[in-house]
């Protein structure tokens, strides 16, 4: 079976409102305990402030993504009736879903039976997801091939139109790196922290493992190129007139 890794919020419950805790900084307004709705979540499910969400303090909630797992849990394995052990199975088949979006492009990089293997298994996991991480992690690695290797701790460094090709960046912190015009093709992002980097003029069409979470963490805009798989943040037209520093 092959599920959906897209987040379809019409057919979820809220559950990415209510589920996680957050606490009062940049990138949220207010603090939320776990388990307790976000005030802003109307009796529908909905979200009141959702095309405000940046404006009114809540950028964390912009740069979430359940990669599917909201409607999975709740139409598939709840029946579409809220259910309090929504809670406990949400982010446990959050993390499944970001495992299966990894392991989809690396079945694209190098095909392999043993992941087919893992996918099909991992389809069925709803309880102890860290015991199927070392097996998911060595077969990411195989697929990613042999990379340069790079200092993990690199946020706020200069790297502006710098030949970062096929490096590994796996959870690399690139938090305000200046990526503007970097020559990212074929580095493995997997993990990488790319809050408010700068990546104007970036080339990341091919770099491996990248999600839409941590392109709506940086700031782009028209000239950055993503991969295909992947859909240009809304907001990055904030600073398509903003050059990046050099």
């Amino acid at each position: 079976m092959a599920f959906d890794l897209r987040a379809d919020c019409a057919r979820c419950l809220g559950l990415c409102c209510v589920v996680p805790a957050f606490a009062a900084s940049a990138d949220f307004a207010i603090d939320k305990p776990a388990g307790r709705a976000c005030p802003n979540l109307a009796a529908d499910h909905r979200c009141r402030i959702h095309s405000r969400l940046r404006e009114k303090g809540f950028r964390g909630c912009t740069v979430y993504d359940c990669f599917g797992a909201g409607q999975r849990v709740v139409q598939d394995l709840f029946g579409g009736q809220p259910d309090p052990r929504m809670h406990r199975v949400f982010p446990v088949v959050r993390q499944v879903h970001e495992w299966l979006w990894y392991l989809t492009e690396a079945r694209t990089l190098r095909p392999d039976p043993e992941i087919d293997q893992v996918i099909a298994e991992l389809e069925a996991v709803t309880a102890h997801p860290e015991e199927h991480w070392p097996r998911v992690r060595a077969l990411l690695r195989k697929a990613s091939g042999d990379k340069k290797p790079m200092k993990k701790d690199l946020a706020g460094r200069n790297f502006a139109g710098r030949d970062l090709r096929d490096t590994d960046l796996r959870g690399a912190l690139l938090i305000r790196a200046n990526l503007a015009g970097a020559d990212l093709r074929g580095a493995d992002l997997i993990g990488a922290d790319l809050r408010d980097a700068e990546l104007q003029h970036a080339d990341l069409s091919t770099s491996l493992f990248l999600t839409q979470p941590q392109l709506e963490s940086a700031r782009g805009d028209s000239t950055t190129r993503i991969p295909p798989t992947l859909q240009r943040p809304e907001h990055w037209h904030e600073t398509s007139n903003r050059p990046g520093r050099r």
